[in-house]
């Protein structure tokens, strides 16, 4: 069993300026929901940004604190979004405010990728002596999830000398032409882009049958096996609907690398930092991965991704490889040394607890809606809830929202729950509740509760998309 989170890593509003706002209970609704600034807001946005961002439903945020998000009427919700599973350590902690302030004072941005800033190095360290790999390890530093993707894409090339990478059907890996390339969770992602990066294929995922498809399919019938580079998974399927694995499956994966010189990468930009219970999901099945990627939750929200890697690979390629301009910045890095002390500090066990309570709320809600809820899946606070229908999803999507309570959808009909790693059980009692009770009102009247989301625009079949 895990150990109850220390206090002080649960209580992130104490140094907030407003105690208004502290004081105020979670969720606390003042208008109807959307309220009338909101609606308002989202007309001026239509006007003026791009219509390839898809916008879950009609949540306008103007403030964050601990668990809460504040909407432009007022409105106060319950977070289990997390920004996409990257507010790790909640809105606002005052550890990583404090270290953005004090980083920001002193300098904002000097290339790492042409000088030697100290933070750049102490953040790589820190990052290496959590990743799940033993040995020698060297690390990069970029933006952002996408980014981590495509250098992994690069060095697996240059380090084997191979041409072929494989991922996997359902995965979801960013969407610059390497990444969405290497993507296969919907083919919207595809749609009116190609010709796609060459040189890629999709394995099937998660059974341990499934590997199979290597030997009998890839190996025998397409490409030799002394050509294939890497392969790149999400440990957890994020995106393409919080798909666990199979036991045996990542392990016999990570065996068939190793008998063919393939370089085995985890993804792990939303299933990483303690997300799951574990710092990394590849640890729930002892796997050791060549490569890891994190960004999301590294940083509590600071835009910064990293690659780990064996240092024989890292070094494999040569200066002016690759580089980023803005890549390790050094207010991002300071949220991430942050970040990563308060995981260490106690937020890693915490999503383990937080995650047992929630499986067994959502398994109830489950038994007493069985036509409506096919499916509870996931590990520690990555959560995903099963409809019957995309539009049963998207409609449970929009009457959470309704009450109150931040969830988002994935996958072809599931909801996923990801909340900040600082949710206490009061909180997740509250979060269970709330979501039962959009469960309940979806069972019984589906159709209104649809025509309600379309209405507001936040019926959107098929998928959220990621960052």
């Amino acid at each position: 069993m895990h150990s109850e989170v220390p206090v002080a890593l649960l209580s992130p509003l104490a140094d907030r300026t407003s105690q208004a706002l502290r004081d105020r209970p979670v969720p606390d609704l003042v208008t109807e929901i959307p309220g009338p600034r909101a609606k308002a807001h989202v007309a001026f946005d239509q006007e003026w940004t791009s219509p390839s961002l898809p916008r879950a439903y009609p949540l306008v945020p103007v403030r964050g604190h601990g668990m809460a998000i504040e909407d432009m009427d007022g409105n106060v919700f319950l977070d289990f979004a997390a920004g996409i599973a990257v507010n790790s350590t909640g809105h606002g902690h005052p550890q990583v405010i404090a270290a953005i302030k004090e980083q920001a004072a002193e300098i904002l941005h000097y290339s790492a990728s042409d000088f030697y800033l100290p933070i750049y190095a102490e953040t790589a360290k820190a990052i290496a002596e959590i990743a799940p790999m033993r040995g020698k390890l060297r690390t990069y530093l970029g933006n952002s999830g996408t980014e981590m993707v495509e250098t992994a894409m690069k060095l697996a090339r240059h380090a084997t000398g191979r041409p072929y990478l494989v991922g996997f059907l359902g995965g979801f890996h960013g969407r610059t032409y390497g990444s969405v390339s290497l993507t296969a969770s919907k083919a919207k992602y595809h749609a009116r882009f190609d010709p796609l990066l060459p040189g890629i294929y999709h394995a099937p995922f998660g059974h341990v049958e499934d590997l199979k498809w290597f030997d009998d399919v890839l190996f025998d019938r397409l490409v030799p096996a002394n050509e294939v580079a890497a392969v790149i998974i999400e440990p957890i399927q994020g995106e393409g609907g919080y798909i666990v694995p199979e036991d045996g499956f990542l392990e016999g994966l990570r065996e068939l690398c190793d008998r063919h010189g393939i370089l085995f990468v985890a993804d792990e930009i939303q299933s990483g930092t303690g997300r799951t219970g574990k710092m990394w999901a590849v640890e729930h099945w002892g796997v050791e991965p060549d490569m890891l990627l994190t960004a999301k939750g590294i940083a509590s929200g600071m835009p910064l991704g990293a690659l780990v890697a064996k240092a024989e690979i890292m070094e494999s390629w040569h200066i002016g490889a690759h580089g980023s301009t803005y890549g390790g910045n050094p207010v991002a890095c300071a949220a991430a040394l942050a970040t990563i002390d308060l995981l260490k500090g106690g937020l890693v066990d915490n999503a383990g607890t937080r995650g047992d309570q929630a499986l067994d709320g959502l398994r109830e809600i489950a038994r007493a809606h069985p036509r409506l809820v096919t499916e509870v899946r996931g590990k520690g606070l990555m959560l995903g809830v099963e409809f019957d229908s995309p539009e049963h999803a998207e409609a449970v999507q929009f009457a959470a929202f309704e009450r109150g309570l931040l969830v988002l959808e994935c996958g072809k009909q599931t909801v996923r729950l990801c909340p900040p790693l600082i949710v206490s059980a009061e909180e997740m009692a509250t979060g269970l509740r709330l979501f039962g009770e959009a469960v309940a009102d979806v069972a019984a009247r589906p159709g209104a509760v649809v025509r309600e989301a379309a209405e507001a625009g936040a019926l959107n079949p098929g998928g959220e998309v990621e960052a």
